[in-house]
């Protein structure tokens, strides 16, 4: 049986593999677009979610989630970068975050840890943290899809063939849905 904490683990790479997936599609250019004047861009989402879990996951039943060395209105700057640049300060969240889970058990979801100095279980912290990672993740793919437009590759199943998937589901579990992603190719 798949523990609680491997199941949050599964969720968690699948999110960051559709992000992952719908930066793939873009070019460096792509990847700093704000579709509006009060819009973020992808690198700036980007940015803001590799501080957040750094922040929230380093050191994560030991010290408050939100850390004195994070800068986070600095996260929310317009910047133009490559897609290596992007990837490496993204990994950089995701480090924090998969290496708590990493050494959290089932046994720790109830134990109490702050965030901003209010204290909250850890369960509910990971709710918390998994939501934020879709909301933004939804953004992710929002603007990718939105740039790409007809060239766009589809991340879950395509418009017209829902009737085709369901009689040969595949990719439910969030293990095999990330894995299918990492299929989807970069842009050239």
């Amino acid at each position: 049986m798949t523990s609680l904490v491997d199941s949050i683990r599964a969720e968690c790479l699948r999110y960051k593999a559709l992000a992952e997936a719908a930066i793939r599609q873009l070019d460096d250019g792509e990847l700093s677009v704000q579709q509006t004047s009060n819009s973020n861009s992808i690198a700036t989402i980007c940015w803001h979610l590799a501080g957040n879990l750094r922040s929230r996951f380093t050191d994560f039943l030991t010290s408050d989630g939100e850390k004195p060395w994070r800068q986070r209105e600095e996260e929310f700057a317009a910047r133009s970068v490559s897609k290596a640049e992007l990837l490496a300060k993204w990994e950089e969240g995701w480090e924090a975050l998969l290496g708590a889970l990493t050494d959290l058990t089932d046994e720790q979801l109830h134990a109490t840890v702050t965030i901003r100095q209010q204290p909250m279980k850890v369960h509910e912290a990971l709710n918390r943290s998994m939501a934020h990672l879709a909301y933004h993740v939804g953004q992710i793919v929002y603007i990718a899809k939105s740039l790409r437009g007809s060239e766009w590759t589809y991340l879950t199943i395509p418009p017209g063939q829902s009737n085709d998937y369901n009689r040969n589901p595949a990719g439910q579990s969030a293990t095999s849905h990330a894995a299918t992603l990492s299929n989807i190719k970069n842009r050239q």
